[in-house]
């Protein structure tokens, strides 16, 4: 679904083009819980990837960034629109990431796993879609395959800066933000990741960074039908 259409389709004039998120939010607050879908739609992509960055594996994902959304929902009185609604939502879905990591850090020590460091080794869903040509498709497939496995390699702290900042193109004034952290320590650790992931990547990771970790199609609507789902019947039971 093109959510900006589906933002202008319901804008109070049809020249007012896609509605911002602080517009967004005042209608949801008035009662226009449906529009959160657009919400949702809108920053999927970079929720996927800053829990992921967290988890450092897929197992989780979803029903964490469904939680952070939840999270946000209950408490969407608390957004302040003289900030981004974009880093307030990534400051929640980060700290239920976190939350979540240190619960199957525990579940591991009880059930007398070994601790490797908090990096999951599950494995990672292969959601691929069809493209035009197959040679390049394979080319372009292998390369997001090294800087997933380098990034995935990484140290949880640097890991999650490297994919906020050189993954998804947060600000490092935003990282700091979300993260809680200085912008000067967002920038040494964004140095190191970079050090340490340069001898497993090629010279075109500038090329293919923006296109790793894509949040498919069909998983957003799973994760966006699922929280629709669960509004309505926090709605029919209050």
């Amino acid at each position: 679904m093109d959510v900006d259409a589906f933002a202008t389709g319901v804008a109070s004039s049809s020249a007012a083009g896609p509605l911002t998120d602080s517009e967004l939010v005042k209608r949801i607050r008035a009662g226009e819980s449906r529009l959160f879908e657009i919400l949702m739609r809108r920053h999927n992509q970079r929720l996927y990837r800053a829990v992921r960055a967290v988890l450092g594996a897929e197992g989780e994902v979803e029903d964490v960034m469904q939680q952070a959304y939840m999270n946000a929902f209950a408490h969407l009185d608390q957004f302040e629109s003289r900030s981004e609604f974009s880093t307030w939502l990534t400051r929640i879905a980060l700290n239920e990431a976190f939350a979540r990591r240190r619960r199957l850090r525990q579940a591991r020590v009880t059930t007398a796993t070994p601790d490797d460091g908090g990096t999951l080794q599950e494995p990672m869903d292969a959601v691929r879609t069809a493209q035009p040509d197959p040679e390049r498709q394979a080319y372009a497939h292998e390369l997001h395959r090294v800087l997933e496995h380098a990034v995935d390699a990484l140290p949880a702290t640097y890991r999650v800066v490297f994919m906020l900042r050189d993954v998804e193109g947060l600000s490092t004034a935003e990282t700091g933000k979300g993260l809680g952290l200085r912008e000067e320590a967002v920038k040494t650790r964004l140095h190191r990741a970079r050090a340490m992931i340069r001898r497993a990547v090629t010279a075109q990771i500038g090329a293919v960074a923006a296109d790793t970790f894509q949040f498919h199609a069909l998983r957003c609507d799973r994760v966006v039908d699922a929280v629709l789902g669960e509004i309505a019947r926090s709605a029919g039971s209050g």
